[in-house]
């Protein structure tokens, strides 16, 4: 059995994507918790629970995808509406440079062998 590398994202990169950012807000920005939630579309508690290392500590990023997301957190504090747009410009990142494809082989021993993440086959 395998998830599709889909249900990777929304399990594991994802989280790991807004706990990063919800990091790099609070801490370089300032920005209070209650001000991230709204950016990201998710709770207080949830972003508390990033913070506090309890939720989206299964998987390490890379030094380039934690950059791009500072990249993103400096859009984000200047605009608050941009963050779907942001993370989903790490997610392609990720994708291009294949470091969703070692979240994927962590948790899907063998797919990546035929996946090789081209949506052709």
């Amino acid at each position: 059995m395998y998830s599709l590398p889909q249900e990777i994202e929304v399990w594991y990169i994802i989280p790991a994507i807004r706990k990063e950012l919800a990091k790099v807000l609070t801490k370089d920005y300032e920005m209070s918790y209650e001000k991230v939630s709204s950016c990201l579309g998710i709770t207080k508690s949830a972003i508390s629970q990033y913070l506090s290392n309890k939720r989206a500590n299964k998987i390490i990023l890379s030094k380039e995808t934690k950059r791009e997301i500072k990249k993103s957190a400096g859009v984000i504090s200047k605009n608050y509406r941009a963050s779907l747009i942001e993370i989903q410009r790490i997610l392609n990142f990720m994708k291009s440079n294949k470091s969703s494809c070692q979240v994927c082989k962590q948790y899907n021993k063998g797919v990546v062998d035929y996946c090789n993440a081209d949506p052709m086959y």
